[in-house]
Order: C-alpha cells, then sequence, then structure tokens
C-alpha cells in the first residue's frame, strides 16, 4: 500500500491530468504551433497544460518540486533536491497533436528521491487513463494490466524511433531485423504499450527523460523492465532540458535481454 505521503499524491496526479483533456481533445489538430530553438515544436496547449497542472499541484504540495519539458529555459540543470518531484510533458508526440494524428499523450510522473514511483499517461488516441507504478499496480482505466511474456518470436512487436545519431545505425538495424516494428511518433505511448501487453517491446535512442518518466514506474509495476544503455537516468539528481538523448529499451526480462544484444552492435 502506498505511504500517507504517496496516497494523495497518486490521487492528485490521476485529477489534475483528467482535469486537461476536455482542451486536449478540444484543440486536437486546431492548435497552432511554434517551433523552438532546438528544433521541436509546441503548441499554446503545451503551454496550457504544463501550467494548469502545475498550478494545481503546487497548491496542494507546495514543498514538491515541478519539472516540465516547457519549463523556460533556466540556462542550468536544476538540482533536484525536494523529496518528491514531478516531472510533465504536457503533449508527447506535439508533432502528431498539431496535424491531427490521435497518437499522442500527457505524461505525468511522480518520483519520490529522485526514483519514477507512480506515473499517469492520458492516451488521446484511445481515450484511456494509463496509471500506476512499483507498489500499487499497473492499469489501463480501470483494467490491471501486465507486459507480455509470451515467447519471442518474428511476429513480437517492438515500437521504435529512428535514431538521430546515426552511428547507431547498425544498432537499429540489427532490432529492425529481428521483430515487427511500429513508430507512433510518441515515445510515451510506445512505453505505456509495453506495460499494457499491447507491444511486447521498444526500444528509443533519442528520447529525454520527460518522455520516459511516467511510463518507467508502469512498466516495472506490470512485469517488465527497462534498461539504459547509455548509462542510469535514476535517481534522477537534476533536470537539464540540454540532457544528452537516452537509448534504451523495455520489455519483459527475455525481451529486454534479447534487445540489449541486438543494440550492443552500437
Amino acid at each position: 500500500m502506498p505511504s500517507a505521503e504517496l496516497s494523495p499524491r497518486i490521487a492528485a496526479a490521476q485529477r489534475v491530468v483528467l482535469a486537461q483533456t476536455e482542451l486536449l481533445h478540444r484543440e486536437f489538430g486546431r492548435v497552432t504551433s511554434q517551433w523552438k530553438a532546438d528544433g521541436t515544436r509546441v503548441t499554446a496547449v503545451d503551454l496550457a497544460i504544463s501550467e494548469n497542472i502545475f498550478r494545481a499541484l503546487g497548491a496542494e504540495f507546495p514543498a514538491d518540486q515541478f519539472f516540465s519539458e516547457e519549463l523556460a529555459d533556466p540556462g542550468a540543470p536544476i538540482p533536484v533536491t525536494a523529496r518528491f518531484a514531478w516531472v510533465l510533458d504536457p503533449v508527447d508526440g506535439t508533432n502528431n497533436y498539431a496535424l491531427g494524428i490521435p497518437q499522442c499523450a500527457i505524461s505525468l510522473a511522480l518520483l519520490q528521491d529522485g526514483e519514477a514511483v507512480y506515473g499517469v499517461v492520458y492516451d488521446l488516441g484511445r481515450r484511456s487513463l494509463m496509471h500506476g507504478g512499483p507498489g500499487v499496480g499497473a492499469w489501463d482505466g480501470d483494467r490491471a494490466i501486465a507486459v507480455n511474456t509470451a515467447p519471442l518470436t518474428v511476429e513480437s512487436i517492438v515500437g521504435f524511433h529512428s535514431p538521430f545519431d546515426k552511428t547507431l545505425l547498425p544498432a537499429a538495424s540489427a532490432v529492425l531485423s529481428q521483430f515487427k516494428i511500429r513508430g507512433l511518433g510518441s515515445a510515451t505511448l510506445h512505453l505505456a504499450y509495453v506495460a499494457a501487453g499491447l507491444f511486447d517491446g521498444t526500444v528509443d535512442f533519442n528520447v529525454r527523460i520527460w518522455d520516459l518518466a511516467a511510463a518507467i514506474p508502469l512498466v516495472r509495476a506490470a512485469g517488465g523492465e527497462v534498461r539504459f544503455l547509455n548509462g542510469p537516468q535514476f535517481p534522477l539528481r537534476q533536470f537539464d532540458l540540454k540532457m544528452p538523448r537516452i537509448v534504451y529499451c523495455a520489455g519483459s526480462p527475455a525481451m529486454c535481454a534479447r534487445l540489449d544484444v541486438l543494440m550492443s552492435a552500437r
């Protein structure tokens, strides 16, 4: 059972995300967008959801820290010093969202002492709230979920994004040659779908911590593994908008072992 400090934060996490879904659906495919200095897209909905969620959580938990992909650039990494911290990607899959492609999500993670302990992912396309973490279980709406532990075959489905760093193409090619591939344009959904057993595994070469933080506890609560292949990411000691890209894989223990071997070609 979650602690007396964790329980109200779990309830609040679900509540504040659900409160933003009307806005998310209303502006889907309609919102205007701009381009940030790093070449990524941002919309007024990203900014509004980030502000709304952190205002609500801050009023209830003023001693917590709050980190968002849409945080104004502080110019330097921010140390994670509070016992509880929140990491938000207000719209993961902003390109999809702006273009009217439904594979996008609100992604909110709760950290305790730097570890991701609970996550909430609102899947716009399926209109489903996915939530959970170790010790509380993993859920897709009201349905308990678990990673797929069936034997691996050429029919196994792996979420995938092409690497930005072309020196990683051998590793990417190794994965492509072994499994069926799905690329949704949302790293959060790739990982959350592993937790739900919809995907057998996922790999990525381009993500940052806000893309993964909410879905990591879902996968772990659902019996899966998340392996970071270019250095540990938790406990999170600082939040850095300019952090290096993360290379990782996730799935059942057997899937992670297989992907780890394939990606060693990097």
